[in-house]
């Protein structure tokens, strides 16, 4: 079972081109001014098997590819290298976050990581460090973490022809919620002078 904080059927604001985006719980990292606290406890996201998002993922014939965020995908590495290797079947990219470095990540000598990382088109390494907060690329929040084109499906190209954007939605609790990438300080400032603390996630 993959322990799962989050599912966002279609967007286009976490890697390239419309995407499956699944926020994974547990995370050892915990990056100081990490804007996803809630994904760092283990054990508390709802369970899914394989099959069950391979039936999500099925059933949203727009998409270009799926998104693991998190938490931390590398924590549930054994059960995202099944699911990746199904998505991979299906014609579409993965692109996968992660706090840990491409090199910290193969010197864990884990198989199952390392099946994980062979179904990874692009991987965007490294934790957010604060005092080298830094929006300038897609999907990044600070300049120590870089992309890693594991496969020949992105280039350079590909990926810098976009730019750091915002979604917001609201949930069917009434909450507003808010994925991609960008000043989040300020955007949360000014959504809870207007609509209150509680109602911003």
């Amino acid at each position: 079972m993959i322990d799962v904080f989050k599912i966002l059927k279609n967007t286009k604001v976490e890697g390239p081109g419309e995407r499956f985006c699944i926020w994974v719980q547990g995370c050892k990292k915990h990056c100081p001014g990490c804007w996803a606290r809630e994904t760092w406890e283990f054990g508390i996201g709802k369970k899914y098997s394989v099959d069950d998002i391979l039936k999500q993922i099925k059933s949203e014939p727009h998409i270009e590819g799926v998104t693991f965020l998190g938490g931390e995908p590398f924590e549930q590495a054994d059960q995202l290298a099944i699911l990746s290797r199904e998505i991979k079947k299906l014609g579409l990219s993965i692109v996968c976050f992660t706090g840990y470095t491409l090199d910290e990540l193969k010197s864990k000598n884990n198989r199952d990581i390392e099946k994980l990382l062979k179904e990874i088109d692009l991987l965007i390494d490294g934790g957010f460090e604060q005092e080298n907060y830094d929006l300038s690329r897609p999907w990044v929040g600070s300049s120590n973490q870089n992309y890693h084109f594991l496969t020949d499906f992105y280039t350079p190209e590909d990926i810098f022809k976009y730019k750091n954007k915002i979604e917001a939605r609201i949930s069917p609790e009434g909450r507003l919620e808010i994925n991609g990438m960008g000043d989040f300080e300020s955007i949360n400032k000014n959504f809870c002078l207007q609509l209150g603390k509680d109602n911003v996630k």
